[in-house]
């Protein structure tokens, strides 16, 4: 069975560093101006503006290292870096946007005027360098999983970017000061529900679970449907990175040909679940299988 270990094209990591660019341009542009105008809503946004930044380093640096070779030491190789990144990513995150929420909540109680109009015009080029960010990432969105959620990122930071251009309109012409906070609140609990996601998407995939779209009792029915194929042991189902799953498992048969049960097996897990890398050991029904007291 063929195995798929194709990884982005450069005009992929030409458009992730000019997108990395544009986001880091945003961030100290939003940082220093929402410092100036009193706006906590700008400074959550590039907060925001940092965790795209972290995906789109991510998954360039992560393409770079996964590439290198497996050894002695490290035998399937380095595919798994994207998910120790991205958990610390997020840990770090957490802690910006904890900052961010208790900044924003105390202003509840202690209301700071916030200028509106320079407010306005930061939030309006960092809509428009989103936008440009996003479309460049667009084009390359389909290519796999890891650039399809850094094009998504980038989306939601452009929807962010707009809200907070729509706040700071509301706050010029009413002096609604209170519109600020508010945003900054709704952004931050946005972004925390992300980071949750990720820290639960990486977790899982250190942990070695099954894949979050794949149902291992299904998966098992699919293989005893298989003919001559009586009995499933030791299935596990796991992912090196965001596009390898890698299947493991004993498969008990009456046939004779082992070879004709394992590319069948094989055949239909690459078709129906887009497993690649498969590990199957056929053995005869009523063999006994030595020191396997962890057979699930």
């Amino acid at each position: 069975m063929p195995h798929d270990h194709s990884h982005n094209s450069p005009n992929s990591l030409k458009r992730l560093l000019a997108a990395i660019l544009i986001n880091g341009s945003i961030v100290i542009f939003e940082i220093v101006l929402g410092i100036i105008t009193g706006s906590m809503a700008l400074v959550s946004d590039a907060v925001h503006n940092l965790s795209d930044i972290s995906a789109m380093i991510l998954g360039f640096w992560s393409e770079k290292i996964a590439k290198k070779p497996a050894n002695n030491q490290k035998t399937y190789g380095y595919k798994k870096i994207e998910f120790v990144s991205a958990f610390a990513n997020s840990i770090l995150l957490s802690v910006a946007i904890a900052f961010v929420f208790y900044e924003a909540t105390m202003r509840f109680f202690s209301p700071v005027e916030v200028h509106g109009k320079g407010m306005f015009f930061v939030a309006l080029i960092a809509l428009v360098g989103n936008s440009v960010a996003t479309l460049i990432l667009q084009k390359t969105a389909d290519q796999n999983f890891n650039l399809k959620a850094v094009w998504l990122h980038s989306l939601q930071d452009a929807l962010l970017s707009l809200g907070v251009v729509i706040a700071s309109i509301i706050i010029y012409f009413t002096d609604w000061n209170i519109v600020d906070p508010i945003i900054s609140v709704v952004i931050c609990i946005f972004i925390a529900r992300e980071i949750y996601k990720i820290i639960s998407h990486a977790t899982n995939a250190l942990l070695d679970s099954v894949p979050n779209d794949i149902d291992f009792e299904e998966v098992k029915t699919e293989i005893l449907k298989i003919k001559n194929i009586e009995e499933v042991a030791d299935l596990h189902i796991w992912q090196t990175d965001s596009h390898q799953k890698m299947l493991s498992a004993h498969l008990l048969t009456t046939q004779e040909d082992a070879m004709n049960v394992i590319s069948t097996t094989q055949k239909m897990l690459h078709d129906k679940y887009e497993i690649e890398h498969t590990t199957l050991q056929v053995l005869p029904i009523g063999e006994k299988l030595a020191n396997c007291n962890h057979c699930n």
